[in-house]
């Protein structure tokens, strides 16, 4: 849909305004609204952290997340007040409080100095778009770095806003609510069919890997055959491990040790990455969920001995065994030509790669990670080591090797699918946000006029 423009526009005097509606001027928000400071200096009240999405009460109870040792030291935001989180100008944001509660003294909390001249909604669109915009950004100072670029109090009171009248700042809110709840409303529509692709995608996984369901080949109306998932009628038999179940009655259940060689990589010192003998390697950071990251690699000496042991071989398993995701998996498919590990990286290599799959272990060890197999007490928030010796023990359900090998060509071909699904959602989220963006910074800036399309509002 596009949009009208205002008849006449002019030179606003700022920068990175540019052209505004003839009638409009181009204020300092130090003219539009008063900095508030009021120290709690007592408990009890919601706690605010300031994020893109708005204010978020914190569970200060649960002790996650970063913590103040005295609360009372907050400073208080009443309902109607404006706060922004001043420090952060990359992922901050700043929102409208409609209850009472606390907030950081470090963020700024504002309100408007007369009703009359300024509309508070109005005001949190232009400051919403100057965050996502980063307009603000080119005011700040300090360490974007270390994630410290704030917006000084002086440059803040300096900042010069767009300001139409009153009623027009009134009917340009309006306008933006409802179109911007209508976005929001698609991208959450997109965000829950990414949700239900995701749990899709696992129990698939899970009824292929544990043999709740069966791999069939199959030949469509042309004679082209392809692997489907049928409900299984083979004879099952108890596994003996209560988060594995039955399982048919012909896959061997056994330690991984029997069936797979489990190396840990070698141990990293700094000391030594100069020698003769440098060759790259991979970190934690390296293996992902199914990729592997062969970029700028970095070196650390090999000696012959270690280059015999550390050498990896394309169907190598590399499992993560710490870190934030214990048990996170890729195969290594020879990449770059010559490439090592480091340790906390297990290599998994089949004892007899006639009997095994390793296509079927990287999907078995993705439904384990998701069972929370991997991770202490079935807790994810608990960072667990997988240690070597632990992985080996681990017993899990082997088919053959030609049902490995179906089930992992099914598994390869019906997960592509639900990727590209997955794939054009948070393109269409992307594409609606970016949608967002642009029609709030068009609004609030007048370069469309939408007075003749707003609800009926009250100044």
């Amino acid at each position: 849909m596009s949009f009208p423009r205002y008849p006449k526009y002019k030179d606003s005097g700022v920068e990175w305004l540019g052209e505004v509606p003839e009638h409009w001027e181009a204020v300092q928000t130090r003219r539009i609204v008063e900095i508030k400071k009021v120290i709690a200096g007592g408990l009890g009240y919601d706690v605010f952290s300031i994020t893109q999405n708005g204010f978020r009460v914190k569970d200060i109870e649960s002790g996650e997340g970063q913590q103040s040792m005295d609360y009372s030291k907050y400073q208080i935001v009443d309902i109607g007040d404006l706060a922004m989180n001043g420090m952060d100008l990359l992922t901050g944001g700043v929102d409208i409080a409609t209850t009472v509660g606390v907030t950081s003294p470090d963020y700024r909390v504002f309100s408007i100095r007369d009703d009359s001249v300024c509309h508070d909604r109005f005001l949190l669109y232009v400051c919403q778009m100057a965050y996502r915009n980063r307009i603000f950004y080119a005011f700040g100072k300090g360490s974007a770095q270390l994630g410290r670029w704030r917006l000084p109090r002086e440059q803040f009171n300096e900042f010069r806003i767009p300001v139409p009248t009153l009623s027009e700042q009134a009917a340009i809110a309006a306008f933006l609510d409802r179109e911007t709840a209508k976005i929001d409303g698609l991208v959450a529509e997109q965000r829950r069919l990414m949700e239900l692709l995701k749990e899709k995608r696992q129990a698939v996984i899970s009824h292929a890997v544990t043999g709740k369901d069966e791999v069939r080949r199959m030949k469509d109306e042309n004679g082209n055959s392809s692997f489907r998932l049928h409900p299984s009628s083979l004879p099952k038999k108890p596994s003996g491990i209560e988060w594995l179940g039955d399982v048919p009655q012909h896959w061997r259940v056994v330690p991984v040790a029997y069936r797979y060689n489990v190396q840990l990589g070698k141990m990293l010192d700094t000391t030594k990455i100069t020698g003769d003998h440098l060759r790259p390697y991979l970190r934690v950071f390296d293996v992902q969920w199914g990729e592997i990251n062969t970029d700028e690699l970095p070196q650390m000496d090999f000696d012959e001995d270690a280059r015999a042991r550390f050498l990896l071989t394309p169907g190598d398993l590399l499992v993560n065994e710490g870190g934030s995701y214990p048990g996170r998996s890729a195969i290594w498919t020879g990449e770059i030509e010559e490439c090592y590990y480091q340790k906390a990286l297990h290599r998994m290599r089949a004892h007899r790669p006639k009997e095994d799959s390793t296509q079927f272990l990287y999907y078995l060890m993705t439904w384990a990670a998701n069972q929370g197999v991997f991770v202490a007490g079935g807790n994810e928030t608990t960072i667990e080591h997988l240690p070597a010796e632990k992985l080996r023990r681990y017993r899990f359900a082997f088919p053959p090797i030609t049902e490995q090998i179906a089930i992992a060509t099914f598994l390869g071909t019906e997960l592509a699918k639900f990727d590209t699904l997955t794939t054009e959602a948070q393109r269409a989220i992307d594409l609606l946000q970016e949608r967002r963006t642009a029609l709030i910074s068009a609004a609030v800036t007048g370069q469309i006029d939408v007075r003749e399309l707003a609800p009926e509002v009250s100044a």
